[in-house]
């Protein structure tokens, strides 16, 4: 586009903490897009890496990692007057520290996960519910009693996913709603998104993404290989599966547990998201074979789309995982670590420059109603990504746009407290994040889990309905 647009203007202080990968997208996209001075623009980072490319935009640049002891002394500097937008890319930072500490200075906020200090995903010492996503949800979740309705506006979880397939889940929803001839306006509410999904006959949704991206060299030995985060990676896959348990469900898989604490939309599994596989599909890859990683939309999403009868027993609520096949050389990464008792390589390389092709196609597959399967998503090519923005790849332009597509959000809806993506705006979301993510397209599928699955060997599968968990996960 040769004139990009200005979709918000900002005169307050931004504070970004974390320039990895996604911060350093995000950043050019951020002042792409919204009129906000560089010289009121601070990033923090805990190392050097950084530098060059946050101070050839014009911002400042203050290489520290944030800790429990220095956060407020480190922050407080740089919020010069009430009214500032926190940017948190991190990882092992808490989100509900920051989220915190933002509204004390009156300040919007937003991140791509919830966050935990350091050790907080793979302490021992807490059982699996408690170190999982479901967990990490509930206490920020908490926070909007603690901060009130009418505080700033902080975004939980707004990347690509989580985040932006909340809002294409809304959308393949309409599009399924117009082929199906049935008529509704677009819901403003949860309780008519989740009744025309009830109506619809969804009985559940994979985030279902495959990532193409290649290199033209082999991936060296001891050395994990990702097109995004790849601390963020690692610790996901370490957290014990876990995904939104739909009303159609039979019986828990055999290592299945319920939480007892929150609105018990999800289930977890004992064992790590990174050892778990489960089948999918997508138009251009086809049949796959992913990775189950917790993702906090598998439980927003699910959680949103609940509804209860009057006496409070469950009516409907679709099952809802992430189902992830990452590029071939973050594959041979996890088949490495897998190895190696689940203990990461010694050294980490986030794929950018060196890749020579491929694509992501992220979207949602929305499953189980009269025209069987239906995806929705994103089929973004490196070559596209690379000229639409600096500092990207194909999945990293998914998640950067994304991120700026909230903050645009937040600052339109600026006294929300605390949000998720299944609480916004939608259409006015996917309106600033489309020219960033290549083909959209939705696709039919006749596929379904027991597809191919007849003939050499006998397996204990529920032929009577297809797309429960039971037929989707590798055993």
């Amino acid at each position: 586009m040769a004139n990009w647009p200005i979709h918000a203007s900002f005169d307050g202080d931004m504070v970004m903490i974390g320039f990895g990968s996604i911060g350093k997208g995000s950043l050019p996209l951020i002042l792409r897009h919204i009129a906000v001075d560089p010289k009121r623009v601070t990033v923090i980072s805990p190392d050097d890496s950084g530098r060059p490319e946050a101070e050839a935009l014009g911002v400042t640049f203050v290489k520290t990692a944030i800790t429990p002891e220095n956060l407020a002394a480190t922050l407080d500097p740089l919020f010069t007057k009430p009214g500032g937008f926190l940017v948190n890319l991190s990882v092992e930072v808490s989100s509900l520290d920051l989220i915190r500490y933002a509204a004390t200075k009156d300040a919007l906020y937003i991140d791509t996960c919830i966050e935990p200090w350091p050790g907080g995903y793979t302490d021992p010492s807490l059982s699996p519910s408690e170190r999982s996503n479901y967990a990490l949800r509930e206490t920020a979740l908490a926070l909007r009693a603690e901060l009130g309705t009418d505080s700033p506006t902080a975004v939980l979880t707004h990347g690509a996913n989580p985040g932006m397939v909340s809002h294409l889940v809304k959308q393949a929803l309409l599009n399924l709603a117009k082929d199906l001839d049935v008529a509704t306006d677009v819901p403003r509410t949860r309780a008519g998104w989740s009744a025309l999904a009830e109506r619809l006959g969804v009985k559940g949704i994979h985030i279902a993404e495959r990532d193409t991206q290649v290199t033209g060299q082999p991936k060296p030995k001891d050395v994990f290989h990702n097109t995004w985060s790849i601390d963020g990676f690692i610790s996901e896959g370490l957290q014990p599966t876990e995904l939104g348990w739909g009303s159609f469900e039979g019986d828990l898989p055999f290592d299945g547990g319920e939480h007892a604490f929150g609105e018990k939309a999800a289930i977890y599994l004992n064992r790590p998201g990174c050892t778990t596989r489960v089948r999918t599909w997508t138009p251009a890859a086809g049949s796959i074979i992913g990775y189950l990683i917790t993702h906090s939309e598998a439980i927003s999403i699910a959680d949103y789309f609940t509804i209860k009868n009057a006496d409070g027993s469950l009516r409907y609520r679709p099952t809802c995982h992430y189902a992830y096949h990452p590029c071939d050389d973050a594959i041979l990464s996890l088949h490495e670590m897998q190895g190696n008792g689940l203990e990461p390589q010694s050294r980490f390389r986030l794929l950018n420059d060196e890749i020579i092709q491929g694509m992501d196609e992220l979207g949602v597959l929305l499953y189980g109603h009269a025209k069987n399967a239906y995806w929705y998503g994103s089929q973004l090519s490196i070559e596209e990504a690379r000229e639409l923005a600096p500092y990207q790849n194909a999945t990293g332009l998914q998640v950067t746009s994304a991120v700026l597509a909230g903050m645009v959000w937040a600052l339109e809806n600026p006294r929300r407290g605390v949000v998720e993506p299944d609480e916004m705006d939608f259409d006015r979301v996917l309106e600033i994040q489309m020219p960033y993510l290549g083909p959209v397209i939705g696709q039919y599928s006749d596929w379904t889990p027991l597809k191919g699955r007849e003939a050499l060997f006998p397996e204990d599968v529920d032929r009577d309905e297809p797309w429960r968990f039971k037929n989707v996960i590798v055993r």
